[in-house]
């Protein structure tokens, strides 16, 4: 992937609608679930980016027929439960941790062999936390002491499991859940927090019987999932940005239409809303078992909070862009328990304490969060760390920055929003790629 280093500068009020691309997590549970339905589904509001079509080309790969009629659109054949075929070459994931992860639980039960690869960045991801509760249930999987490359071996009959996660993941519990489909018995999930349940409310719409409540999830193995259509929401991790940027931007007022609403995803609605954001929702109702509305933001002074504890897991993707709007609030905002933040796409507690000290912002960081100490931001070159999100991030502290922010090697943004040059300019950014 060729380098691309952005600039971002202070540019004019934000202002008119911004659809925002299709959610990821979405779409991925819906690539993978439709495959291995009985019949054709059509997925609309695909996520046209690098991750998600590195998923679909892992499932066709696997012998899944998947036609693109018009972008954002798919329609994949499903093949049922046990009708993937073995690859004898790598099933390569690129930069989807989620993919990686989910692709293994889905995996396990095969009755074939696979190798998991990924790029360097997705190379270096802990994924032991997968690994290891799905070896409880049955699974053979090879690691590279707990990274990627993963060898997933098949033929391994799998036993459903009782499994309290250490550490609230969808990610982790999507992939036991998935496992779970083709185990004997009954597969229960705890979480010591509520995370988001995507995956849950996809399969009971696929037809399979799950019960599930917050923090908690059970289905029995040896069901069959029925092909569905299904309407994917604008993604909130995609519209958190402009959440952000408008709050901070003095004179801006942004609509974000369609956007999924779900109430394990929406932490970070709460946390700037806590530090006096102006943000409304209209025309809310739900699409394909997933709560949706238009987001509505407009400029108003923030101010540092005690972020609660209980809001972090339902907003671990959005802390570089809270990370940007507590080092401008006034006041202080203390981050505590999101431990999680430090084994993403990079360290991201790290990464953003480094990036806004370039920028002159006062942040303490502790093992699990941070102490930020709101004021003025000045120019600057910061590292993205290969990470979407921070380089996204700091093209927003360079809206109110006191001179040019320069954001190195931001290839990786257009795993997850593609588009994002062109969509922000069109509301105000002043962006720009920079040799």
């Amino acid at each position: 992937m060729n380098r691309l280093d952005w600039s971002s500068r202070p540019g004019q009020p934000l202002h008119g609608s911004v659809r925002v691309p299709g959610d990821k997590s979405v779409s991925h549970r819906a690539l993978m679930l439709a495959a291995i339905a009985e019949g054709d589904s059509r997925i609309r509001g695909f996520l046209e980016g690098e991750d998600t079509r590195a998923t679909a080309a892992v499932l066709a790969q696997l012998g899944v027929h998947i036609e693109t009629p018009s972008a954002g659109e798919r329609v994949v054949r499903g093949v049922g439960l046990h009708g993937l075929r073995g690859s004898s070459q790598p099933l390569d994931c690129g930069n989807a941790g989620t993919g990686m992860r989910l692709l293994t639980g889905l995996l396990a039960g095969q009755a074939f062999d696979s190798k998991l690869i990924g790029d360097a960045s997705l190379s270096k991801r802990p994924m032991r936390r997968v690994t290891d509760p799905l070896a409880s249930m049955g699974a053979r999987i090879d690691t590279h002491d707990g990274l990627p490359p993963l060898q997933v071996r098949g033929r391994q009959p799998l036993h459903g499991i009782r499994y309290e996660l250490p550490v609230a993941s969808a990610q982790v519990k999507s992939a036991l859940l998935l496992a779970g489909l083709y185990a004997a018995g009954e597969t229960e999930i705890i979480e010591p927090h509520p995370t988001r349940d995507y995956t849950e409310r996809m399969l009971a719409a696929f037809g399979w019987p799950i019960t599930f409540e917050p923090g908690r999830a059970k289905l029995e193995g040896g069901h069959s999932l029925r092909a569905t259509d299904v309407d994917v929401p604008a993604d909130f991790s995609s519209a958190a940005f402009f959440l952000v940027a408008a709050s901070i931007v003095p004179g801006s007022e942004l609509k974000l239409p369609a956007v999924g609403l779900n109430p394990r995803r929406t932490g970070l609605l709460q946390a700037l809303r806590l530090m006096g954001a102006d943000i409304t929702i209209e025309n809310q109702r739900e699409s394909g078992g997933e709560p949706v509305g238009d987001l509505v933001v407009r400029y108003a002074p923030l101010h540092g909070i005690e972020l609660p504890e209980s809001l972090v897991p339902d907003m671990i993707d959005e802390f570089p862009a809270l990370f940007i709007a507590a080092a401008v609030a006034s006041g202080s905002t203390l981050i505590r328990g999101a431990a999680e933040l430090r084994v993403k796409e990079s360290d991201r507690i790290a990464t953003m304490a480094v990036g806004l000290r370039t920028l002159g912002a006062a942040i303490e960081e502790t093992p699990d969060g941070a102490l930020i100490h709101g004021g003025k931001l000045g120019a600057g070159s910061v590292e993205s760390h290969l990470d979407h999100r921070i380089a996204m991030s700091f093209a927003v502290a360079g809206l109110v920055a006191a001179g040019p922010v320069r954001i190195n090697d931001c290839s990786h943004v257009a795993t997850s929003f593609p588009g994002f040059l062109e969509l922000v300019n069109g509301c105000g950014f002043a962006l720009r790629t920079v040799a």
